[in-house]
């Protein structure tokens, strides 16, 4: 990942040319827009600590043009590590999140809207909104206790104890809700169809008592 950065500098570089490239590559704004707050004072500290270092450069570079080197080579990491932290690397590595949002709807709701987005050819809206259905189905029917923050997981793992029958089917489908939803899979029709399936199969199945 570091090649394409260091493509970019020349083998010789002064002062000014240094802290100019440096300020143009911390201000791109994809490195803002991900997470404002916390990572745009980070940046913003990094980007006066750089500024003060290039200041001192001024009067005596520590170590001639070697230091200057050893600069931007600092520079290069930072970019790195910004870019892994706002990329896709970092999406892919969160924690798993909730299922539901703020907003409280029924299962019909979330089918209806499953359908709209089916029938629309958003096939990731439709996947999200019909696991929605299934769990919001689940605590209606009594399978599952209402509770917030409950993630995917936890859903199939919780529901599949209760209905054995459709236990795989209920990890499968958590599955590609975090995927879909979190990972940025691409959803196809048939994903949708399966869910669709599950959610009337487990409407069908009569809960077991736990013990």
């Amino acid at each position: 990942m570091i090649l394409p950065l260091l493509a970019d500098v020349p083998v010789t570089i002064d002062r000014d040319s240094a802290q100019h490239a440096a300020q143009a590559e911390l201000s791109n704004p994809q490195y803002h827009a991900a997470e404002p707050g916390v990572l745009d004072r980070v940046l913003n500290w990094l980007g006066q600590r750089l500024s003060d270092l290039f200041e001192a450069a001024s009067t005596a570079v520590p170590g001639g043009p070697l230091g200057l080197l050893v600069l931007l080579a600092v520079l290069v990491l930072v970019v790195v590590v910004v870019r892994l932290r706002v990329g896709k690397l970092a999406r892919n590595a969160r924690v798993p999140a909730a299922v539901f949002e703020e907003r409280v709807r029924s299962a019909q709701d979330y089918r209806q809207a499953a359908d709209q987005a089916f029938a629309n050819g958003d096939f990731g809206s439709a996947v999200r909104d019909r696991f929605r259905a299934i769990v919001r189905g689940l605590e209606e029917h009594g399978v599952l206790d209402v509770r917030s923050g409950r993630t995917a997981d936890e859903a199939a793992r919780d529901a599949g104890a209760r209905l054995p029958g459709s236990a795989a089917e209920l990890a499968a489908a958590a599955r590609l809700f975090d995927d879909v939803h979190y990972g940025d899979r691409p959803a196809a029709p048939e994903d949708y169809r399966r869910l669709s399936a599950l959610d009337e199969q487990v409407q069908r199945e009569r809960p077991g008592v736990l013990t």
